[in-house]
């Protein structure tokens, strides 16, 4: 009896144990049938053509003519004729300083020009009585002579004194304060009461509105490759294009041109500084604003050009798949070059025509079969544009 039940329950074991074996075989071969599935992917061409390369930089915008104007003469302010900000006219008055002291001196400076003309005059007088009567011998050539030298002598003051004339009206004059340019002024003025001193009291900064500049550095390298590309394009830095986009992500109407480059790199930075010109009819663009300069006009021929989203990057590697014979996957290293919108300039690595995956990668190794879907670089939303918008999906 005992016997019997041990072999009873020896047998329910090993039916056990082979149920579980069984169980096991069909999970392995679920398993090895889902991995000799093809892995569905999407992939696009490898793109050849010229291909405009742009740069970005971080730019600042300057006044094209900024001055802080001083007064030529000292004293107190009296009367402002403007507003903090406000656009003025070259040659529009701005500041009246107290001119009392400036017209007395006009007046001083005038009745000393009129008694040495007088005096002047008297002498010339004399000299003609001495020359008439040197010719009838009724003097001596030394009286002549003396009274020619007097004459001289009174000519030279007068002249002394008209430049003293001349010099306190232009003090009076420069009581009123004008504006230098056309532009725009700063709010940081000085108020009426103020004591000016002539030549060091800042008061008010006027500035050029329309055009500005905007101004950015560029390293060396960047210098030296964007100079080897005009080169090449058989161009100058003067033909590049300029454009620029505001702090609030839009992009500025007009484009600018470069017209001012650093005659040597900063000791400091090792970059050098640039100038571009922009047109401002508007007003939209303030001194102190910054932009982003995107600089192009250089075109690198016969780009080869592969979307970010296939570049794949492991330790020091950089690779693509590619789709190989038989829809199998091959990877390919690659050598990276300018990044353009969506896409990279690729150096070496891919042909024109040959097909690289952009979606499923994460499933994929070298040598797998792939389902492959043909997309096109509008239904993936990659750009050469600066600023690309991808498409992007639950699974890459």
């Amino acid at each position: 009896m005992f016997l019997e039940e041990k072999k009873k329950r020896l047998g329910a074991a090993m039916a056990g144990l082979l149920a579980a074996g069984l169980l096991l075989a069909g999970c392995g071969g679920s398993e090895q049938g889902a991995a000799g599935k093809a892995v569905a992917v999407k992939a696009v061409t490898v793109l050849q053509q010229n291909t405009p390369l742009s740069s970005e930089y971080a730019g600042q915008v300057r006044g094209f003519d900024e001055v802080k104007i001083l007064p030529r003469v000292s004293g107190t302010i009296m009367e402002k004729f403007f507003t903090g900000g406000q656009f003025v006219q070259e040659g529009e008055a701005l500041y009246r300083i107290d001119s009392r002291q400036y017209e007395s001196a006009v007046l001083s400076a005038r009745a000393t020009l009129a008694q040495s003309e007088a005096t002047l005059n008297n002498a010339q007088i004399d000299l003609q009585r001495d020359e008439e009567l040197l010719a009838s011998a009724a003097i001596a050539e030394q009286t002549a002579t003396t009274q020619r030298a007097r004459v001289h002598e009174y000519e030279a003051m007068v002249a002394a004194n008209a430049a003293l004339l001349k010099r306190a009206q232009e003090n009076l004059d420069d009581t009123t304060v004008y504006a230098p340019l056309s532009g725009r002024l700063d709010v940081n003025d000085v108020a009426v009461g103020t004591y000016a001193n002539a030549g060091q009291t800042a008061l008010v900064t006027i500035g050029s509105v329309d055009p500005v500049y905007v101004q950015f550095s560029i390293s060396e390298t960047q210098y030296l490759a964007f100079m080897h590309l005009q080169e090449l394009n058989s161009g100058n830095m003067e033909n590049a294009t300029v454009s620029i986009t505001l702090s609030n992500g839009q992009e500025y109407p007009i484009m600018g041109k470069l017209v001012q480059a650093d005659r040597a790199l900063s000791s400091n930075t090792g970059t050098l500084t640039v100038k571009a010109l922009f047109r401002n009819p508007n007003g939209m663009l303030l001194p102190g604003m910054f932009a982003r300069v995107r600089l192009g006009g250089e075109v690198v021929p016969n780009a080869l050009l592969v979307p970010q989203r296939a570049i794949q990057q492991v330790l020091n590697k950089t690779f693509v798949i590619v789709v190989g014979p038989d829809n199998k996957s091959e990877t390919r290293n690659v050598e990276l070059g300018e990044k353009i919108g969506s896409y990279y300039i690729i150096r070496s690595g891919v042909n024109a025509g040959e097909a690289v995956v952009v979606e499923g990668l994460t499933k994929l190794q070298a040598g797998m079969d792939m389902n492959v879907t043909m997309v096109t670089p509008e239904e993936m939303g990659f750009t050469l544009d600066a600023a690309p918008t991808e498409k992007t999906t639950a699974q890459s």
